[in-house]
């Protein structure tokens, strides 16, 4: 397969040409020496450091979907711990791109379904690497504290062969993430689709000014949970 060439290269949001992004995929990488052993060393990087805040998601600001940036701050939420994960794997020339998904996720709290107005997180995103001449999907999400605090199981784990996703459902059989729409894949992070799909599916907080009506950032990551 001819991989086009635009899944190599920086963007305004996979950044990697920034100092920062492309010294810490170096950094991370550098004793390793096949591209599925630095995919797998890159995931569980951001899976783990970058902390997950859900509350950071709010595209009508551009920097909170840098690779950049999310660093910068140490957490992130779905699609931008996606575009970190993409622009660390183009840095060490693994192809990447942007997978963009609406998801329903049955453990989180009734207090932050209300604030959203729906139990439906709409472009939720994870990435998919080129490895070993096939797209892999990996979604590093959840850090470990928030799986514990909201009960997130089972952790998407990642070998850099197969998908590593949400389960369908929790170890106990109850019904954890449903996938119930597709919007499919991007070489940069799609901000005017994002933007036009959260004006209409969020309409209590995210058509009427230009004001953040989520929480602060710095809020408590965790706080999605409680």
């Amino acid at each position: 397969m001819v991989i086009n060439s635009e899944y190599l290269e920086p963007t305004e949001f996979l950044d990697f040409d920034k100092k920062r992004v492309h010294e810490k995929a170096f950094e991370l990488t550098k004793d390793l020496k096949t591209d599925k052993e630095k995919a797998v060393a890159l995931f569980y990087w951001v899976r783990n450091t970058l902390k997950y805040n859900a509350y950071a998601y709010y595209p009508k600001i551009r920097a909170n979907l840098k690779a950049s940036v999310t660093m910068r701050r140490k957490n992130g939420f779905c699609m931008s711990k996606a575009v970190t994960l993409s622009a660390l794997a183009r840095a060490v020339e693994i192809p990447a791109r942007i997978h963009m998904v609406d998801i329903i996720n049955h453990k989180i709290s009734q207090r932050f379904k209300d604030m959203m107005g729906t139990n439906a997180f709409h472009c939720h995103a994870y990435s998919e690497l080129y490895l070993d001449g096939k797209w892999v999907k990996a979604a590093p999400v959840f850090d470990v504290k928030t799986c514990e605090k909201g009960g997130f199981y089972p952790m998407v784990e990642f070998d850099g062969e197969h998908d590593a996703l949400f389960a369908s459902h929790d170890p106990e059989g109850n019904i954890f993430i449903e996938y119930i729409k597709d919007w499919g894949i991007y070489s940069d992070v799609p901000i005017d689709k994002i933007v036009e799909i959260f004006t209409e599916k969020y309409p209590t907080w995210f058509n009427d000014s230009d004001e953040l009506k989520f929480p602060p950032i710095k809020r408590d990551p965790l706080s999605l949970n409680k």
